[in-house]
């Protein structure tokens, strides 16, 4: 049986890692949903705007990876909020506290992977979009308006996933060492 120590230290460590997991996925959500908005405004006010035709499942996945990190945030939330149950009367079980770190681990699975594959789709699209430019018409003009050089808003598409991609790596790993400090045993 744990003794009152062991408790307090399972409930310091569930708050603070809550809280670091929490706060780190706010601002990277936050930087996605901005670069997103950018990137939505800004696109449909660019010129040539059907030329990116090739980014929409790759920023689709992302938006997708996006939502999941809304449920990851509440699952951190929950983390912090089983933390402080530990230390009081009413504790949780291990298995209590385990399904709400199994859950959050799981989200950021998912959104891993449709993170992941939503980068593939953005990297292969801006890939076509290079190997079929001209050499030698980046800088100046003369060129023909179907040979444009990849804008910085589709950069922005590439930075948005990368970010909730690092969001979700982050949950991940915090995940995993909260479940085994919940299983270590002394």
């Amino acid at each position: 049986m744990a003794d009152r120590l062991d408790f307090q230290q399972l409930s310091f460590g569930l708050k603070r890692m809550g809280w670091i997991r929490f706060w780190i996925q706010v601002v990277l959500g936050v930087v996605v949903v901005g670069v997103l908005i950018f990137n939505n405004i800004g696109g449909s006010l660019a010129r040539n705007a059907e030329r990116a035709v090739g980014l929409g499942p790759g920023l689709s996945l992302t938006t997708l990876s996006f939502l999941v990190l809304l449920y990851s945030l509440w699952q951190g939330w929950l983390i912090v909020r089983i933390g402080r149950a530990i230390d009081s009367a009413a504790r949780p079980t291990r298995g209590e506290t385990a399904r709400v770190i199994k859950r959050g681990l799981l989200a950021d699975l998912v959104g891993l992977t449709f993170a992941a594959i939503g980068y593939q789709a953005l990297a292969g699209s801006l890939f076509v979009q290079a190997s079929m430019q001209t050499p030698g018409i980046a800088i100046g003009g003369g060129g023909s308006a179907d040979n444009l050089a990849i804008t910085s808003l589709e950069m922005l598409s590439v930075l948005s996933n990368t970010q909730v991609l690092f969001g979700h790596l982050i949950g991940l790993i915090l995940s995993l060492w909260l479940l085994q400090r919940v299983y270590r045993t002394q």
